[in-house]
């Protein structure tokens, strides 16, 4: 395969890339669990920034997880998706460039 840094792709090498990527889009991409150098659980893929805590907290966490999930159930009317979020942030940014009169 050629170096995928490099513009010599192949159009079935472009393609299998590209169905990759929109794969890893569909799937929210992978969650990657790593030890800190303080040694806490760094879960990274989530967001911009890796979730990190020790493990005292880790499974007081996960010792609570049906209370979330039924947390998250029962409020999930007022609950948004970061898609809605950038959504109503691109809403208010064309809403905002309209000239005025």
């Amino acid at each position: 395969m050629a170096d995928e840094t490099n513009n010599d792709l192949t159009q079935e090498q472009m393609a299998a890339r590209i169905k990759e990527l929109e794969s890893r889009l569909a799937t929210g991409g992978t969650l990657r669990l790593k030890v800190s150098e303080k040694g806490a659980v760094s879960v990274y893929g989530l967001g911009r920034f890796p979730v990190t805590l020790y493990l005292e907290q880790w499974n007081k966490l996960l010792s609570h997880a049906d209370e979330i999930r039924a947390f998250i159930e029962a409020n999930k009317g007022a609950l948004k998706t970061k898609d809605q979020l950038i959504s109503q942030k691109r809403e208010m940014n064309r809403t905002s460039e309209r000239p005025f009169g």
